[in-house]
């Protein structure tokens, strides 16, 4: 074996055992200059801004605490389960009040969130996927099936949002009477607040364990609670005596849900092309070349596969260098990047061609 290829592996041997006394070295994190980038790419200020970040949400936090991948995918897990069941309540209980109002608007709105609920099922499948080792066909791994589907998720968004459309068009054109409005009313209110604790429950967990898919489903989420909002509004303006009030909110609705769709189309797309925020690739190069013995860091390399990160990165070390020394430096730049990301898993870590004695 050559010393290249001993290196290489004792820089994958390091990281496979997940150095179980981070959490205890002390290290300050205040000097990290990647932990204040949550905010990089909103440059939006007051309500273009709020609006932004509630629908286009930031999908990853660099300073998470979560370092543990199968921690990470129970944690998914049980994100999925528990909004699952707070969706299905919610739909039950919207039926119920559509058996007694016999509201059409009402009725398409709770079979699209019994719908939508289920879209956690192919999510929760990925999650349980990414978790399996790699084999010999897949030697990366199965994380990748969870970006996949974040992909279904946006295709059943933007099906969602053109049912909802064609809808409101036919109600436009054929008119049709509400009774108990005021049943109505609150049935609309419950799916916007199931909706919306959903939502910014499965938010808050995708971007702790860095799923793009699960952000996107809580995005999801919060369309859906929108679309019941829409029902309310619907509900007061035939009560005010505006009868067409109910379809119409429906097509601005079903207008913003699809405008909105774009930044999770591109969170998602980006994954699948192996984009990644160069606010992480910052984080690391500077965690490696702040490593004793590290003079450059000329190659490195970072992608998503679920919501872990793989990667690797070529150093450059001082001209005749010892063997043992070279390792002591990968095994210390290995430990700095691991506690800078903490996602961070299989990164492979070279040195530079020069003269190792």
């Amino acid at each position: 074996m050559s010393r290249q290829e001993h290196l290489h592996e004792h820089a994958d041997a390091e990281h496979d055992h997940g150095h179980p006394h981070e959490p205890d070295h002390g290290h300050s994190h205040a000097h990290e200059p990647g932990h204040d980038h949550d905010h990089g790419h909103h440059h939006h200020g007051g309500f273009k801004g709020w609006l932004f970040e509630l629908f286009v949400p930031h999908t990853h936090d660099a300073a998470d605490s979560i370092d543990d991948a199968m921690e990470a995918s129970v944690e998914g897990i049980r994100a999925l389960k528990i909004s699952l069941f707070l969706l299905l309540g919610t739909t039950v209980l919207q039926f119920l009040v559509v058996l007694v109002s016999g509201s059409v608007a009402l009725l398409a709105d709770t079979i699209h969130n019994f719908s939508d609920a289920l879209t956690a099922v192919p999510l929760w499948v990925a999650f349980i996927l990414g978790r399996r080792a790699a084999t010999r066909r897949y030697t990366y791994g199965f994380g990748r099936a969870e970006d996949l589907a974040g992909l279904f998720i946006v295709a059943v968004v933007a099906l969602s949002a053109v049912v909802a459309a064609w809808q409101s068009v036919d109600r436009l054109l054929h008119p049709q009477p509400l009774t108990n409005l005021w049943w109505v009313f609150a049935a609309g209110l419950i799916g916007f607040a199931g909706n919306e604790a959903v939502a910014i429950y499965r938010i808050r967990v995708g971007r702790r364990i860095g799923s793009a898919a699960l952000v996107a489903d809580g995005v999801h989420a919060r369309t859906d609670g929108f679309t019941s909002l829409a029902v309310v509004f619907g509900a007061v303006g035939v009560m005010l005596g505006f009868p067409l009030a109910d379809p119409i909110v429906g097509l601005l609705i079903s207008a913003a849900i699809l405008v909105l769709l774009w930044g999770t189309v591109r969170s998602i797309g980006r994954r699948l092309m192996d984009g990644i925020e160069p606010e992480l690739v910052d984080t690391a190069q500077q965690a490696l070349e702040g490593t004793p013995g590290v003079l450059a860091v000329p190659h490195l390399q970072l992608r998503w596969s679920g919501h872990r990160l793989q990667g690797a990165a070529t150093l450059v070390m001082d001209d005749g260098v010892t063997l043992a020394s070279a390792e002591q430096v990968i095994e210390e730049a290995a430990h700095r990047l691991k506690h800078a990301l903490p996602k961070a898993d299989h990164m492979v870590l070279t040195p530079s061609g020069g003269s190792i004695q």
